[in-house]
């Protein structure tokens, strides 16, 4: 996945996509520097530096480098990868199934079929739950409609 750098204007009005929910993550630094503290990843993406460590703890994400001092510092690449865990967390997509998957990952190209596999089966599985939210939705606007029909009138509460 290549990262390139992106800014939208429109009509004098910049926006800002979401780091952490695009593909195509635009840079937050500029001059290519690509060195980010938690606390900033944290900031940027709306997890906790807690989850962050976690994350690299249980193997989801893959290993962070490090300052001289020790303090962890990501990278434009970090960032990508945490979009692409974003997106697989809302699917409802296990966590061991996302940490099998940046197994795969680091494991390299050899495990592209099965990569698919799990990202075909998590996609049924979407669509699957949007299927029953869409019927969920329909018993939820026939009772709407339903109680909206029922509902007296507001010229008969103010005689009333």
């Amino acid at each position: 996945m290549t990262v390139t750098e992106t800014e939208t204007d429109t009509a004098d009005e910049t926006v800002e996509p979401d780091v952490c929910a695009s593909v195509e993550a635009p840079r937050l630094r500029p001059g290519g520097q690509d060195h980010y503290t938690i606390s900033e990843v944290a900031a940027v993406c709306g997890l906790s530096a807690h989850t962050l460590r976690w994350y690299e703890r249980i193997g989801l994400m893959p290993h962070v480098d490090r300052s001289h001092t020790g303090q962890r510092r990501f990278t434009d690449k970090d960032l990508d990868w945490l979009g692409l865990v974003a997106k697989l967390r809302l699917t409802g997509m296990p966590v061991a199934d996302m940490v099998r998957y940046a197994e795969l990952v680091r494991e390299g190209e050899h495990t592209f079929p099965e990569r698919h596999a799990l990202l075909v089966a998590t996609r049924e599985d979407v669509r699957r739950r949007i299927s029953e939210l869409r019927d969920t939705l329909a018993v939820l606007d026939y009772k709407i409609d339903m109680y909206a029909a029922l509902r007296p009138s507001e010229k008969t509460e103010r005689t009333a």
